[in-house]
């Protein structure tokens, strides 16, 4: 059982490597590297590698890579978990999210909403993907709690911490969300000037200021409805803040810096492990009172 949790923790840690790579694809601009070709590379299998091309293969190749190691997992946790095993229920949604991620990012490239696009489909299917993207990491964290002992989650126990639960997740998800089109603006427009076309600012660089106000409120409000909800604190409770507070400063760097790739991509690695250390308390807060933990196949 400890070997088949630790497979799930680095199929887990490798969707990040793959997600701080569509970060750089994105921000580079390299997500037309392969040309409108998909699941190819410009029509090839292993194309000529060489500057956006060579990004885009990596992630592609990265992301197929990901979605073999989520199948896998889900393989193995079905055979050495019993029927019912709440564990099964979260290798099945990781392998449908990670076919999710495989087919949004196909219509981008198919819909050539890449590069240099500025258009309203990519303003949405930028945040749309990045919320299947954390979909994935829930499913996965999820998993991997039940697989260490967990119980299934109740949201009737108590009501009160069941609503600071979704509402606190919800709003991780929007402030992601935000973020994603403030990067995607970043990079469109990375110097103010280039964001007036045809006399008018463009609706992308006047939504940046979106995201570091949801993040400054969000954090607010939840530093009080932690100081409620009564969760108690453990080990992995005690990170929430600490990777708040490092959100919050690399997101005032980045900007000082003026956005520089190597600080959007620390800034997305602490989001991530911010929303996969939530999912893991909020599992923890959700469990039942008396909750009996589930058994592996007596034959594993």
């Amino acid at each position: 059982m400890a070997n088949l949790v630790r497979y799930a923790w680095s199929v887990l840690i490798f969707n990040v490597v793959v997600i701080l790579l569509g970060a750089l694809v994105r921000a580079t601009g390299s997500g037309a590297g392969c040309g409108r070709s998909w699941p190819t590379c410009e029509g090839q299998v292993v194309p000529e590698l060489d500057g956006a091309t060579a990004i885009e293969f990596t992630h592609r190749a990265a992301s197929g890579i990901a979605l073999i190691m989520v199948f896998v997992l889900a393989v193995l946790v079905w055979r050495n978990t019993d029927r019912g095993h709440p564990a099964r229920t979260g290798a099945v949604l990781s392998a449908i999210a990670i076919v999710g991620e495989a087919l949004i990012g196909a219509m981008i490239v198919l819909a050539e909403w890449v590069a240099d696009d500025v258009s309203l489909a990519r303003a949405i299917s930028v945040p749309l993907h990045l919320v299947n993207t954390l979909l994935l990491l829930a499913a996965l964290a999820l998993t991997i709690f039940w697989l260490s002992g967990g119980g299934r989650l109740d949201f009737r126990r108590d009501r009160t911490v069941t609503r600071y639960v979704i509402v606190g997740g919800v709003a991780l998800i929007l402030i992601a969300a935000s973020g994603a089109v403030t990067a995607l603006a970043d990079t469109l427009f990375p110097k103010a000037g280039e964001a007036v076309l045809a006399g008018e600012e463009h609706f992308l660089t006047q939504l940046r200021i979106v995201h570091p106000v949801l993040a400054v409120v969000a954090s607010l409000l939840g530093w009080v409805a932690a100081s409620r909800s009564g969760w108690g604190r453990d080990r992995t409770t005690t990170w929430l803040p600490v990777l708040v507070g490092l959100m919050l400063i690399t997101g005032l760097v980045n900007i000082a810096l003026g956005v520089p790739v190597w600080m959007q991509l620390v800034h997305l690695v602490l989001a991530d492990a911010l929303w996969v250390t939530y999912v893991l308390v909020s599992a923890r807060a959700l469990q039942p009172s008396r909750a009996n933990a589930p058994r592996l196949s007596p034959s594993k």
